[in-house]
């Protein structure tokens, strides 16, 4: 980023380098992200969005995504987040996908003007998932009753101790549709004609980077520095737009501890650590469904 005062500099002092922000978003999609949840969501990501837009020098940004998505409400948060700064600050986007961009986080990298990808890079499942448990057979067996009460017939749907109802699912798979089509329209005007006539690309169904090109879900294969090096000259510098941190942060997290009389609160770390071993089996989960 050229600093305000090298104008003012002999011609000889200053760096002709074009220098490229780099945003990292990493981790599956939810609200509530922290330091101690490696996750995505527009709370999060936001002001590094923001910095990395201000760098007036540069004429792009680039984004590096690695996530099986998550929340579609996020991630469409997220993308429209991106296409109106982009929009604002006049800037090229340019997505660098790294080992997954699936679900929702393929839904983010569509914000870019354009999509880079590695051969293996895992990119689509365009489409919308929700999971859960049944108990209801394990309580029998334990000799435990199931109490509910509500004051509306469909407050419980879906409760996983009681048996599925089929009204229950027809409402859910209803709600997945709208939210699925919403999920289409978004891909098909941020790709437009590049995509494909292919049968199963609204499917779920999930591609390598090499097979989304003649997909139309990515513009070229590549990494950032190599793909920026050749576009905007060997001295370009990718700068990775960071948050700030203080001493507290980095140690510990911010929101894992808390001061009470000037000492750390166990109690809180105990919670935090807790909290992340959770985030990090959920993540697990997530980046499996596509052999990662």
């Amino acid at each position: 980023m050229a600093f305000p005062f090298q104008k003012y500099l002999p011609k000889r002092f200053r760096s002709d380098a074009i220098v490229v922000p780099v945003v990292r978003l990493s981790g599956p999609i939810m609200a509530g992200s922290g330091p101690l949840r490696a996750s995505i969501s527009l709370a999060s990501v936001a002001p590094l969005l923001e910095k990395a837009f201000a760098m007036k020098a540069s004429p792009v940004v680039a984004l590096s995504i690695n996530s099986p998505g998550g929340s579609p409400v996020q991630s469409r948060l997220i993308y429209r987040r991106i296409r109106d700064l982009a929009a604002e600050k006049k800037k090229h986007v340019i997505v660098f996908v790294e080992d997954v961009a699936a679900s929702g986080g393929y839904m983010i990298a569509c914000a870019g003007d354009e999509i880079v990808a590695d051969p293996s890079s895992i990119v689509g499942s365009i489409g919308v998932v929700s999971g859960g448990f049944g108990f209801v057979e394990a309580l029998q067996k334990l000799g435990v009753e199931r109490r509910v009460h509500t004051s509306g017939t469909n407050k419980a749907v879906l409760d996983p101790f009681r048996p599925e109802r089929e009204e229950d699912v027809a409402h859910l798979l209803a709600l997945q549709k709208e939210i699925h089509e919403t999920f289409i329209d978004l891909v098909k005007d941020s790709r437009g004609a590049k995509l494909a006539d292919h049968p199963d690309l609204f499917t779920g169904l999930f591609w390598t980077g090499r097979r989304g090109i003649d997909l139309g879900l990515v513009d070229s294969l590549g990494d950032a520095r190599s793909v920026l090096k050749e576009r905007y000259g060997e001295k370009v510098k990718l700068a990775l737009v960071q948050p700030a941190r203080g001493f507290l942060s980095r140690r510990f997290g911010s929101g894992s501890a808390s001061m009470e009389g000037g000492f750390l609160d166990p109690a809180r770390i105990g919670t935090g650590v807790i909290d992340r071993l959770a985030s990090i089996a959920e993540e697990r989960l997530l980046y499996a469904r596509y052999g990662l």
